[in-house]
């Protein structure tokens, strides 16, 4: 006799289907109701358009039926985002593959957002203009195409923007030069051209385009005193920078190299509390007339047009280039009291006017040193090994050291 209480098979699997439908939306509803639906929905958007590349396993913990609080790279205040870190930033670890979601745009309480080195292709999402809290937007070294947002110029507490070692091109929208709170804007290595606008930001302190197309002059007011660190090189700028330079005087790095800059090189900027001065493969003219001892440790000015005398005051630099310009008369005797102090570990003379070094021909550079004189109107009184593009001419022909006048 079968008891009452008997519960069949199909009647236990449709009640075991039941009570699982019902813890596992218990889970997802719990997920929503620890974070704001409008922010679940985002990431999981943003799931979907991306993938980790070989060897990376950065998405295993974005489990949706738990907390997404508890994902790798998100943080969240109260029940809203607030950074997001999207892959492994352990140095070496493969990125992520895909594209950036236009839902990114719905993190409303977002201020950080970030993407590790990998192949995210396609355009920036127009919609990171709706992110009024962004304070820091780094999606560097990925695969990134197309222009820079100009609505980006609507996020005025962006502090940081680095784009760089991307596949971007067009123009610096101008909006964001206007910017209020940006201290670090990072663009270099990707495919931008045209003119750069004034950047206004009184708290910028890096500025960095180098390897891109940009072209066009720069105007004395176009840059904030505030700036530490300058790199423009491997562009297409042209006209002079001498009063543009003179009011940075907080530059602790200054790289303007393979540009058409022409002009002066202002003395002042020899006394700014510059680590390194890269002014090389430009057009500058003129003499080099530093106020003071210059106490920069490397100096290079070479590939220039620069004339007149080599001035003494540059004798206290460690690396020294300056090859391949027009200067003439001797060479100041305090650079040779120092190179056979090893004081001066390189000074490139090469490809000059120069007439004169007083230095023992018997005596030796230190192996910690060394010295080019090579295609000067002089006979070199030792021999130094100099760089291979320097050529195998010892001294420059009489005619055209007759004939320059400098």
């Amino acid at each position: 006799m079968k008891s009452l209480f008997t519960i069949s098979k199909p009647m236990l699997l449709i009640g075991t289907t039941f009570y699982l439908f019902f813890f596992l939306h218990s889970n997802l509803l719990l997920a929503f109701a620890m974070l704001d639906p409008m922010d679940f929905l985002a990431l999981q958007s943003i799931r979907r358009s991306l993938n980790d590349m070989p060897g990376s396993n950065y998405f295993s913990s974005w489990d949706f039926t738990s907390d997404p609080c508890n994902f790798d790279g998100v943080y969240c205040s109260g029940n809203k985002v607030i950074a997001l870190n999207l892959g492994d930033p352990r140095a070496g670890s493969p990125g992520l593959t895909g594209r950036l979601h236009p839902s990114i745009g719905k993190l409303s309480a977002l201020a950080e957002f970030t993407v590790v080195p990998g192949r995210i292709m396609g355009a920036l999402p127009h919609t990171l203009s709706q992110l009024n809290n962004l304070k820091f937007l780094a999606l560097s070294r990925n695969f990134i195409s197309g222009e820079i947002p100009a609505t980006l110029g609507q996020l005025r507490g962006l502090r940081t923007l680095d784009l760089s070692y991307n596949l971007l091109t067009g123009r610096i929208p101008w909006p964001l030069g206007s910017l209020p709170a940006l201290s670090n804007v990072i663009l270099g290595h990707n495919r931008l051209s045209g003119p750069v606008p004034p950047f206004l930001s009184k708290t910028l302190t890096r500025l960095d385009l180098k390897h891109n197309e940009f072209s066009g002059s720069l105007s004395p007011n176009s840059l904030p005193p505030s700036l530490q660190y300058l790199s423009l090189s491997w562009n297409r700028f042209t006209g002079p920078v001498d009063r543009l330079l003179s009011r940075l005087n907080r530059l602790n790095y200054l790289d303007l190299s393979l540009n058409q800059f022409t002009g002066n090189i202002p003395g002042n900027l020899f006394s700014f509390p510059l680590n390194n001065l890269q002014l090389q493969r430009n057009s500058f003219s003129g003499p080099v007339q530093p106020a003071n001892q210059v106490n920069i440790p490397t100096v290079d000015l070479s590939y220039n047009q620069l004339s007149g005398g080599i001035s003494p005051l540059l004798s206290t630099v460690q690396i020294l280039y300056l090859n391949n310009n027009r200067f003439m008369g001797h060479v100041p005797g305090s650079f040779v009291e120092r190179l056979m102090d090893a004081r001066i570990q390189i000074l490139y003379l090469q490809h000059n006017y120069l007439t004169g070094i007083e230095i023992n021909p018997t005596g030796e550079i230190p192996l910690s040193s060394s010295l080019c004189l090579q295609y000067n109107c002089m006979v070199p009184p030792l021999q130094t090994p100099c760089p291979l593009k320097a050529g195998r001419q010892k001294t420059r022909p009489t005619a055209q050291c007759t004939q320059w006048k400098g």
